[in-house]
């Protein structure tokens, strides 16, 4: 006979735990000590089983009859209530922070690592205390939004919809894993603020790149030679090169292959970079001798940077190039990232070279799994012409035409080889002689002599 929610409220406590049935194999088990479980005896494959509904009276009685009418409706579905049971358990005890974690941290050696913290730091503030502390399965639409809301309010509308990505990734982790069904985070589509139009990096309109460039011959910004010397190199090595800033601060020895030889070249490893694959960087005869000019005025290990800070054994300060921009007058004109931006538009405005040569020089490499086969030595002949007309090209800049403008290295020089060439019959390696200092009265800054040309004393 079905039991009274009052039979079940003064159960008498005895010596010996009994127990009270209500029928469909539930029944309240009373212990000596007073505590009143539910419970609910089943039989699954053959076998007797056991199952528990919580303790009396968190549970009430028609609480516990609920779940013995769910549990019977999955054994006529031909499940065992009990795995069902702890599947929902499991679920209920895997939250949405726990379940990021694991996807952070199944993902983190594949990223830079900076950006694998900054990833991990951007949910800890803007995710989990929002939705952090929630099972994953129960995570509603609503909810995810509110938390988008609250970051697009504070005007941070490129770190909301990061944010949503992170979120929409951990259900695909969780969905391959069998941990969730369903994303919900495709039903924000729409949903979301218009993303922000993107900020370029400031840099000087083409026609000013001689000026920039004699702008870094030239620079006299910091006290000490040391210093002038190293945030000069570092600032014209980056504009050769096209490397990102990050990149050049911290460039070490070992990364710098045959630079006495025919085919130098900057060998930067995949941690080191934004996409976290190895990019090489065919270095012109421009760069050799920035980096020859380098190896004389610092201590040179395996392990030591091309550009040391002013403290023994640390990398270049972050702002140290950017500082020196603004030293010379380019202070919201031209960043050194914008670097980048004047030999691409250098690059392309030739229409001498493709567009896929430029993007692997830039480093910029598409993510879907079609690229999965990224090579970093791809191309690698194509861009080192391509980087020693760039070097010219600069070197030209320093060097007052007399039609007035800079002419291509290519068309100066007629380069044939990348790192060799003749000019007038002579053969020169590294002609840069915007990096040649002329020390005169103790004047460390790069000098700009009348050109020689062909036949000319």
């Amino acid at each position: 006979m079905a039991l009274k929610e009052l039979e079940v409220k003064y159960a008498a406590i005895r010596s010996r735990a009994y127990k009270l049935t209500d029928g469909g194999g539930l029944h309240l088990f009373v212990q000596p000590n007073g505590s009143k479980l539910w419970r609910m005896k089943y039989r699954f494959g053959g076998k007797e089983k056991l199952l528990s509904f919580g303790k009396y009276p968190d549970v009430p009685l028609a609480a516990a009859r609920t779940k013995r009418d769910e549990a019977r409706a999955c054994l006529a579905e031909g499940r065992d209530p009990g795995v069902v049971q702890a599947e929902e358990q499991q679920a209920a005890e895997r939250t949405f922070e726990k379940v990021a974690r694991d996807w952070h941290a199944n993902r983190a050696g594949g990223l830079n690592a900076a950006h694998a913290q900054r990833v991990i730091s951007r949910m800890e503030r803007d995710v989990f205390p929002a939705i952090g502390h929630r099972p994953l399965t129960e995570i509603t639409v609503p909810e995810i939004l509110d938390m988008i809301r609250k970051i697009e309010a504070r005007g941070a509308l490129d770190i909301s919809r990061r944010a949503n990505q992170c979120v929409s990734q951990v259900y695909r982790f969780a969905i391959a894993n069998g941990w969730a069904r369903e994303n919900p985070t495709v039903h924000l589509i729409g949903a979301l603020k218009p993303r922000p139009r993107v900020k370029h990096m400031a840099r000087v309109p083409q026609q000013e790149v001689p000026d920039l460039v004699r702008a870094i011959a030239g620079y006299d910004g910091e006290d000490g030679s040391r210093r002038r010397d190293r945030t000069r190199d570092a600032m014209m090595f980056t504009l050769l090169t096209c490397a990102r800033t990050g990149e050049v601060r911290g460039a070490v020895w070992s990364e710098i292959e045959d630079l006495d030889g025919r085919q130098p070249v900057w060998r930067v490893p995949g941690e080191r970079m934004k996409k976290n694959r190895e990019h090489l960087v065919p270095l012109s005869s421009q760069a050799v001798l920035i980096l020859k000019r380098r190896r004389k005025m610092t201590t040179v290990t395996a392990g030591g940077f091309v550009f040391p800070g002013d403290r023994q054994g640390s990398e270049m300060s972050e702002n140290t190039m950017l500082y020196g921009c603004y030293r010379m007058g380019y202070r919201s004109r031209q960043t050194i990232h914008g670097f980048r931006a004047l030999a691409s538009t250098w690059a392309n405005e030739s229409q001498d070279y493709r567009s896929d040569w430029i993007e692997l020089a830039l480093a910029h490499v598409e993510d879907d799994t079609v690229r999965a086969a990224y090579n970093s030595a791809q191309h690698l002949g194509p861009r080192a012409r391509m980087l020693q007309e760039w070097g010219d090209y600069v070197d030209a800049c320093g060097w007052p035409e007399k039609d007035g403008s800079a002419s291509s290295g290519a068309d100066r020089n007629g380069i044939s080889d990348v790192h060799e060439r003749q000019l007038c019959g002579v053969e020169t390696r590294g002609n840069l002689r915007l990096v040649q200092q002329s020390v005169e009265a103790g004047d460390n800054i790069i000098k700009f002599p009348g050109r020689s040309r062909c036949g000319e004393n």
